[in-house]
C-alpha cells in the first residue's frame, strides 16, 4: 500500500517516472523536456505533484503547431545555414585554393636556375683547371725583354707521339721517331687594337742565346751559332725555344701552349670534324696522308692532321704550309666556339677533355688566358684581326729561311705599343 500523497513518490516530492511507477508517462516526457520560448519568456519549475504542460505537436489534424520552436529546427544541430551540417556551405567542398603566386614562382624558379648555373659553372672551373699540364716554367728563361702592351702567346705545335698506340701512329702516318720537335710555331699577340698571328717558320735562321738550362739550371754561354728555329726546341724545349723566340724579336713572350699529334686529332673529333676550304687544284701528299680535292669539305681528325703536317705538295712549302696552319687553327676555335657546343655538356666536356689532356702549358696560365687565347684565334678567323708569316728576306747563307730584320723590328714595335699591324710579310 502506497502511503505518499497522490501523484507523489521518491524522496525529494517530485514525480518520477521510470523508476518503477506503474505510470503511463514515457521516459522520454521528463528527459526531453520542451522549452516554449518567447520574449521574457523561461522555462518554468512544474507544479508540485505534477508534470509541466507539455507544448501541443500538432493540431490533432496533422499541421504543425506554429508556436513550437523545439530548438533542433534552427539549424544547429543538423546543419541549417551558417551551421556547417550537411546542408551547409562547408559541406560542398574543402576552401577553395587561392590563385597562384606567380610573380613569387618565377622569382625562385630563377633563384633555383641561377644557383645551379653557379654550381655547374664552379665545378667545371676547377674540374678544367686541374687538367691543365702546367709544366713549362718561364721563370727559367734568363735576360728577357721588357713585357709590352697586350698579351703574348706562343703558341706550338708538337710532331709529339705520346698517347698514340702503334696502330695510331701508321694510321696518321706520324712515323714512330723518339721525343719531340716542334712541328708548328705562331705568335698570338691579343690587345685592343686588333689580334695578330704571326707563323714562325720552322727553317727560320736564328742565333742560339745564352740560356740556362731548364733541367740541370746550368748556364751555357751563347756562341752566336745560328740554326732552325726547331732546334732550340730540340735542345732544351719549351724554355729555350721561349729565350731564342725572345733574343731574336725582342718581343716579350707572356704565355706558352703546346699540343701534340694525339691532342690535335682528339679535338677535331671531339667536335664532329672542321670544315676547312681545300684551295684550288686539291692537295695530296704521300708523306702526310693529305689527298684533298678542291673545294668546302669537313675534315675529321686523321684527315685534319694531315692538312696541317703538308708541305712538300705545296709551291711555298714550310711558308705555305704555315699559312694552312693559321687557316685551320682559326676554323676550328670557330666551330668549337658555336652554341650547338657550347650549350652541349656532351660536346663540351669530351672537347675540353681531349684538348685539355694533351695542352701543356705555363705555370702561369689561367683559365682565363686560355679563353683569351682561344677567343682571339677565333676572332680572327672571322675577320676581327690579321694574321701572317714573319716577314721573310730570302735565304740564308745556310740555306734557313732569313727574316727581314727592318720589317721584323717595326711589326715587334707595334705588337709591343699594341698599335694596329700594318707591317705585311
Amino acid at each position: 500500500m502506497n502511503n505518499w500523497p497522490e501523484g507523489w513518490h521518491g524522496d525529494n516530492g517530485g514525480d518520477r517516472y521510470g523508476r518503477g511507477s506503474a505510470s503511463a508517462q514515457p521516459e522520454g516526457a521528463r528527459v526531453m523536456r520542451q522549452v516554449g520560448r518567447g520574449p521574457g519568456v523561461g522555462p518554468s519549475a512544474p507544479p508540485r505533484g505534477g508534470v509541466p504542460p507539455q507544448p501541443t505537436y500538432d493540431d490533432g489534424y496533422g499541421h504543425p503547431d506554429d508556436n513550437f520552436n523545439s530548438g533542433y529546427n534552427t539549424g544547429q544541430v543538423y546543419g541549417s545555414p551558417g551551421g556547417g551540417g550537411p546542408d551547409g556551405p562547408a559541406s560542398h567542398g574543402r576552401r577553395p585554393r587561392p590563385a597562384p603566386n606567380w610573380g613569387r614562382r618565377i622569382k625562385w624558379t630563377a633563384i633555383t636556375v641561377v644557383t645551379l648555373l653557379v654550381v655547374v659553372s664552379i665545378s667545371t672551373y676547377f674540374w678544367a683547371d686541374s687538367k691543365l699540364k702546367r709544366e713549362v716554367d718561364l721563370s727559367k728563361v734568363i735576360d728577357r725583354p721588357e713585357t709590352g702592351e697586350g698579351t703574348n702567346y706562343l703558341i706550338v705545335g708538337s710532331d709529339s707521339r705520346e698517347g698514340l698506340s702503334a696502330e695510331e701512329k701508321k694510321r696518321l702516318r706520324t712515323g714512330s721517331a723518339d721525343g719531340k720537335r716542334t712541328d708548328s710555331m705562331m705568335i698570338l699577340h691579343v690587345g685592343d687594337n686588333g689580334n695578330t698571328m704571326i707563323s714562325l717558320p720552322r727553317d727560320s735562321n736564328v742565333e742560339i742565346p745564352s740560356f740556362k738550362g731548364s733541367d740541370s739550371g746550368k748556364l751555357y754561354e751563347g756562341t752566336g751559332r745560328q740554326t732552325k728555329l726547331n732546334a732550340a726546341y730540340a735542345e732544351d724545349g719549351p724554355e729555350l725555344l721561349v729565350r731564342t723566340v725572345e733574343a731574336n724579336t725582342g718581343l716579350h713572350i707572356d704565355h706558352y701552349a703546346e699540343i701534340g699529334f694525339a691532342g690535335f686529332a682528339k679535338i677535331v673529333d671531339s667536335v664532329g670534324g672542321v670544315e676547312i676550304e681545300i684551295p684550288k687544284g686539291g692537295m695530296k701528299d704521300t708523306k702526310s696522308g693529305a689527298d684533298f680535292e678542291a673545294g668546302k669539305q669537313t675534315l675529321n681528325g686523321e684527315q685534319a692532321l694531315a692538312f696541317v703536317r703538308t708541305r712538300y705538295a705545296l709551291a711555298g712549302s714550310d711558308l705555305d704550309r704555315t699559312k694552312n696552319q693559321q687557316k685551320f687553327l682559326s676554323a676550328l676555335a670557330n666551330q668549337t666556339a658555336t652554341p650547338s657546343t657550347v650549350l652541349n655538356p656532351f660536346k663540351l666536356y669530351p672537347t675540353m677533355g681531349s684538348g685539355l689532356d694533351t695542352l701543356t702549358v705555363d705555370k702561369d696560365m689561367s683559365l682565363w688566358d686560355l679563353a683569351s687565347m682561344f677567343w682571339a684565334m677565333k676572332g680572327i678567323t672571322g675577320g676581327e684581326g690579321k694574321s701572317m708569316n714573319m716577314p721573310i728576306s730570302g735565304n740564308a747563307s745556310n740555306g734557313n729561311l732569313q727574316w727581314d730584320t727592318a720589317k721584323v723590328k717595326a711589326l715587334v714595335e707595334q705588337l709591343k705599343n699594341d698599335e694596329k699591324v700594318t707591317v705585311t710579310e
